[in-house]
């Protein structure tokens, strides 16, 4: 790769790591620039992206340690299910033709731009619903579902994660930002093991979403109580509605 390249893609993951650390939908800007930037079929480029970023989601969760402790139980409980559902959806992916998945990018990234555009009223939705916690086994299938979309394709995963987390545990979203970064971690990295296993995994593209998702990833969750989510989340619904249509037009043109 070019120096230009490497520089493009450590940006990227720094970016990347940082928005899941702070709103989520950071996929929505490392795979187009795999994609789009590097002409990397998507596939592949949606494995390498998995590998790349599952360090900035442990940076993440080191960064957020403090905010951990209240919510470490429910770690424990919930990373059997996060394990299993990853493992499916990369699988999943595996067993997708790349035409299919092809067809399935601009769907995916739509879902993953309305979740981030209508995150304020999802959290609404679920605030209503506190009188009606759910028991946390049952917050441990929808973890399982949403851990297989993870595994599938990723972007939006965050904040299916939060959104799930509110029905069942108490914190502050800090708190709640502190066990989805490590479940993220435990998604990114487990659906990881199986692409590299398959070979789907480009190292030399890796390594930079790596080294910039490892120190984005920290210095969000280190400032994140400096920035405003739903600025940063209303920006990056709006790139993720464009990338759609683009990716949509690259099918039907």
């Amino acid at each position: 790769m070019s120096i230009g390249e490497c520089l493009l893609l450590f940006v990227a993951g720094m970016i990347a790591s940082g928005i899941n650390s702070v709103a989520g939908g950071g996929s929505l800007i490392s795979f187009p620039a795999l994609t789009l930037g590097l002409e990397i079929p998507a596939r592949i480029a949606n494995a390498t992206n998995s590998f790349g970023l599952f360090p900035g989601s442990f940076a993440s969760g080191v960064g957020f340690n403090e905010q951990f402790e209240k919510t470490r139980a429910y770690f424990k409980i919930l990373i059997g299910p996060t394990l299993v559902g990853a493992i499916l959806g990369a699988l999943l992916l595996l067993n997708t033709s790349d035409t299919a998945f092809k067809i399935a990018i601009p769907f995916l990234i739509l879902f993953a731009s309305l979740l981030l555009w209508l995150q304020p009223k999802i959290k609404a939705f679920m605030a209503t619903r506190k009188q009606t916690t759910i028991p946390v086994w049952v917050g441990g299938i929808v973890q399982l579902l949403v851990a297989v979309y993870g595994g599938y394709f990723g972007a939006g995963m965050g904040i299916m994660m939060l959104a799930s987390f509110a029905l069942y545990m108490d914190g502050t979203t800090h708190e709640l930002n502190a066990v989805k970064s490590w479940l993220g971690t435990v998604i990114n990295l487990a659906c990881s093991l199986v692409f590299l296993y398959k070979g789907l995994v480009l190292f030399p593209q890796a390594y930079p979403l790596m080294i910039g998702g490892i120190a984005g990833g920290f210095l969000a969750a280190k400032t994140s109580v400096k920035v405003d989510p739903d600025v940063l989340r209303r920006y990056i619904a709006v790139y993720g509605f464009v990338m759609a249509i683009y990716y949509f037009a690259k099918i039907f043109t």
